[in-house]
């Protein structure tokens, strides 16, 4: 079979798999990302083997991912965000130690040395916003209070992870750079912060960009030039290019067009962010679970990882009440792409073995899977009286 043909086939395996899984997990009254993350192992390498994640389907879930944050980041007010920026900090800050500790305790016991313990714990942090985001989103909550703290603590999340991936990293060739890492966090907080304050002052005052188009669809090409450009400054100040994407939508939601932009964003989300959580789910290598040892290690870590974030986040979140705190702790429970890269980056420089690899996996997978239906009903059982007005433009 011709090249192009092999790709435009996998492609088509992944979509269909990916509206067989959304439509039966919601029959099933769950979240359409769990039928798409288990399509994704089913359709993988490791179960039926119709597919092989390819360079193709891992630039499309990037574009997936990237698409998603944008459109729950235009849903998404910076006036909201502000309101809960403390609680959102605590948050952030306590999502990160008790789940890291935790995994290091794990690694500790498991017989790996300091340095590489501390590599395997860092997979523990990172919140993967993408999946959580997809849910709020499903739901219609993204105004509800608990829904902005998740969303802000998530941007913490992944600037102290990324501080502390580079801590551990040098660790594994023997020394840490303080000035360099103090630098890098500098600077990625710095991005933020430029990208909201001056990003956000600009739009507000600048709509005729938008109000006056070359063409119809100009603002929507215009605006989504900003999520790709802004995607790719984020990678290079070390953060997530989702958290990038987020804040273009973030900025943007500021202008009188965010509604008409959310609209039109639609069919072009529907078509592209299925891949990412099917090709997060293909990446799993089952065979590597094949034994009691790995399944007991797999229990015990998912364990280990749900509950750092449940209680660690909750906590941050206890302000709110105890049914919003235990709420945000589900909401940053899965790790997803995020501790998948970490896990990646171990296998590829030696530091972590195969087995460990697939365990990590593993727990990032069951994660995702286990948070999305959990927050459903979280979330089902709970009235309004959180939900901050949002004021009509």
């Amino acid at each position: 079979m011709h090249h192009s043909s092999e790709i435009l086939l996998g492609l088509f395996i992944v979509y269909i798999a990916a509206q067989i899984g959304a439509e039966i997990s919601q029959r099933l009254k769950m979240p359409a990302v769990v039928g798409e993350l288990l399509a994704g192992v089913l359709i993988g390498p490791s179960v039926l083997g119709l597919i092989n994640v390819n360079e193709a389907l891992e630039v499309l879930a990037e574009i997936g991912a990237v698409l998603l944050l944008f459109s729950v980041g235009l849903e998404t007010r910076i006036s909201e965000l502000r309101k809960i920026g403390t609680t959102a900090f605590m948050v952030g800050i306590a999502g990160v130690i008790l789940p890291f500790l935790l995994g290091f305790l794990w690694a500790h016991l498991a017989g790996f040395d300091t340095p590489r313990a501390m590599f395997v714990a860092a997979a523990f942090v990172a919140t993967s916003a993408g999946i959580t985001a997809r849910v709020l989103q499903e739901m219609g909550v993204l105004n509800r209070v608990e829904s902005q703290v998740i969303l802000g603590a998530a941007i913490i999340d992944d600037i102290l992870a990324m501080l502390l991936l580079a801590v551990v990293t040098a660790l594994q060739g023997g020394g840490i750079n303080i000035t360099s890492l103090l630098l890098m966090l500098l600077e990625a907080i710095g991005f933020v912060i430029v990208v909201v304050m001056v990003g956000s002052y600009l739009m507000k005052h600048s709509t005729h960009l938008l109000d006056a188009p070359i063409s119809p669809h100009s603002p929507l090409t215009i605006s989504v030039t900003l999520c790709i450009g802004l995607a790719v400054a984020s990678s290079y100040f070390g953060l997530a290019a989702i958290i990038g994407a987020f804040l273009a939508g973030l900025v943007l939601s500021e202008t009188v067009e965010h509604y008409t932009l959310d609209k039109e964003l639609l069919p072009i989300t529907a078509l592209l962010v299925p891949f990412f959580f099917v090709v997060t789910g293909a990446k799993i290598d089952i065979s590597s679970l094949g034994n009691y040892s790995a399944l007991m290690a797999v229990v015990v870590v998912t364990v280990l990882a749900v509950a750092g974030k449940l209680v660690g986040c909750g906590l941050g979140a206890l302000s709110l009440g105890k049914k919003s705190a235990l709420i945000v702790g589900m909401g940053m429970v899965p790790r997803g792409e995020v501790g998948i890269i970490v896990a990646s980056l171990g296998l590829q420089a030696n530091v972590i073995t195969g087995g460990t690899y697939a365990i990590i996996i593993a727990m990032c997978l069951l994660t995702s899977i286990i948070a999305p239906p959990a927050l459903n009903k979280l979330l089902a059982g709970v009235n309004d009286q959180h939900k901050p007005s949002r004021p009509s433009r």
